[in-house]
């Protein structure tokens, strides 16, 4: 100790803090003496762990590359900073894993979920417990089941379940008013088709034949169905007996009877009505979250089958999971090269609202369009909604990446052509040298063009200050974050993300730029984030204020500038 002294070491681990910036890190190898009443941090250590530490008129700033990690002030002969610990940091992480795989497979029950957690195809702590879902209580209300009514058959396709949900009181983005499902009875698994009228359950019926045997190489041996209509039509009882199919009714106004197809569809219509309530997106959307709860209904364990997972007795294999995603949340959409022109934006917001053919290929809504699509190149903002991606911004036209959100510019997300390396990429900036005027034309290779001469001024010059790069970082005052890394991850994140959208927002509303094309082998002028908080009589902080700048000192005279001049006063007038 400084004073000679010692004190016992209980013991050594690692501990995770979080700074006066926001910023969380972890410290290797600390001794937890209980004897101390204060905690050290040796400015040495940190140094072995790579981090950068800066002295200057009593104040001090850690950092690592342009990122300030944290900022302190002296106290007599040691420096003082304000660190919490993380002591729940782990339980938490659990927790919101838990919940968030809740939500990625389309509000599963907790038994479902415990099943998946044991058997190793997630990975969250099987301890934790699942918190209360407001959204399940929304969708999942109902009276108590009937019980069943007949053993389950143990053999792929021996015996099919059927029925028909609808007509809904809105059509679905495809035009739908009812949906179709087809149960096998031995492993559960659910298909379902789109009807806009029922009279194309016979096709629906065929198609689903000829698929289900070519999966399998097993023969359709029976279906179950209710006495509807669609299902007793002549030509439904003909193809049955011409492919050797046994067809069971119910009885007339008994949907017990076909009560496993009854309760799939109830299964459904409750993850439906969850997903769309925490999504908040219309009720035209039922037909994507339909889609949707079948797809993880079959990779879900299923309760008949003693917690067994559809797909996987369906094919033999384990299902994978690491692709779900949040039905609804936000997400961008990588747009390729063919479709965009060099100073368009590399993506396109959009809502996430299913899985397409392919397991990594996804279904995105484009809320401008008004259609829905297929990408495999997304970015998922899994807490985010359409009334997030709704909020006024900036339209596509004049660069839609310049949306502010809660990670790094888009451009460093997407998967980017080696082709395009040569683009110069913007590091603080949401969007690219859009603030740029027009350059005049200029032809390299004429030399009768003559560059105005630049007039100056005759009076002395005082050469600025100059200071290192380590007392550039002591410049700012603190909470006042130095680039859009730092302000993305501070404490105040969501201040200083609001200080940005308004700056964007006023800077479209004013009309302070205008978009141009870029003249051939010229490039755009970067631009970057300056961020200051602004301070009331008593120096209580009122506002974030976000201002975004060009790097003027890039341009060059005679291409960006011919004169350079400067507002003065008259001796008269003063």
């Amino acid at each position: 100790m400084g004073n000679s002294s010692s004190s016992g070491i209980a013991g050594i681990g690692d501990v995770q803090i979080k700074t006066s910036t926001g910023s969380t890190i972890t410290l290797k190898d600390v001794r937890h003496v209980p004897d101390l009443r204060l905690n050290l941090l040796s400015v040495v250590c940190l140094d072995e762990q790579g981090y950068e530490n800066h002295f200057n008129r009593g104040t001090w700033k850690m950092s690592k590359g342009v990122l300030t990690i944290a900022r302190g002030h002296v106290c007599g002969t040691l420096y003082k900073t304000h660190l919490r610990i993380c002591t729940d940091s782990l339980n938490i992480a659990e927790e919101t894993s838990q919940n968030l795989w809740h939500l990625r497979l389309g509000h599963i029950g907790e038994k479902g979920l415990n099943t998946l957690i044991k058997k190793n195809l997630i990975n969250i702590d099987k301890n934790a417990a699942l918190g209360p879902c407001s959204h399940c209580l929304f969708g999942k209300h109902h009276r108590v089941s009937f019980s069943s009514t007949s053993a389950k058959r143990s053999e792929l396709l021996s015996l099919v379940h059927s029925d028909v949900c609808g007509p809904f009181e809105v059509e679905s983005i495809g035009g739908s008013r009812y949906f179709l499902t087809f149960i096998d009875d031995a492993s559960r698994k659910v298909w379902v088709y789109f009807l806009i009228t029922k009279d194309q359950v016979f096709e629906s019926f065929k198609t689903f034949h000829v698929l289900v045997e070519r999966e399998t190489g097993k023969k359709l041996k029976c279906i179950r169905s209710d006495n509807g209509g669609e299902y007793t039509s002549k030509a439904f009882d003909a193809y049955c007996r011409e492919y050797g199919i046994r067809h069971e009714k119910s009885v007339p106004r008994t949907p017990q009877h076909n009560g496993v197809a009854e309760r799939m569809n109830r299964t459904i219509m409750e993850r439906v009505r969850s997903m769309l309530n925490m999504a908040k997106l219309p009720k035209s959307f039922w037909g994507e979250a339909v889609n949707t709860a079948c797809y993880l209904i079959n990779r879900s364990p299923s309760v008949p089958l003693n917690f067994e997972v559809p797909e996987r007795l369906w094919t033999g294999k384990d299902p994978t999971y690491s692709h779900l995603r949040v039905f609804g949340c936000s997400s961008y959409a990588h747009v390729s090269k063919e479709l965009r022109q060099k100073l368009d934006a590399r993506t396109i917001p959009c809502i996430f609202v299913g899985y397409g053919n392919e397991e990594f290929g996804y279904r995105l809504w484009d809320p401008k369009e008004k259609k829905v699509f297929r990408s495999r190149d997304v970015v998922f903002h899994e807490d985010l909604t359409i009334e997030d991606i709704e909020k006024p911004t900036m339209s596509r036209k004049s660069n839609e990446g310049a949306q502010v959100s809660n990670e790094a510019p888009e451009e460093d997300k997407v998967h980017e052509d080696n082709s395009e390396a040569e683009e110069e990429e913007t590091e603080e900036s949401a969007w690219q040298g859009e603030t740029q005027s027009t350059p005049p034309d200029t032809d390299d290779g004429s030399s009768s063009q003559m560059v105005p001469t630049v007039r100056r001024s005759e009076r002395g010059h005082i050469p600025s200050t100059r200071y290192t790069s380590s007392e550039y970082l002591l410049l700012t005052e603190d909470g006042e974050p130095e680039c859009f890394q730092e302000a993305v991850s501070h404490k105040d994140k969501e201040k200083w993300l609001i200080a940005m959208q308004d700056e964007l927002e006023s800077l479209q509303k004013n009309q302070t730029y205008e978009i141009v094309e870029l003249h051939k082998g010229k490039k755009a002028l970067r631009n970057k984030w300056v961020f200051k908080l602004k301070k009331d009589a008593n120096g209580q902080v009122v506002k974030h204020k976000a201002w975004l700048v060009v790097k003027g000192f890039q341009q060059k005279k005679g291409i960006d500038f011919d004169e350079i001049f400067a507002p003065v006063v008259k001796m008269t007038s003063i």
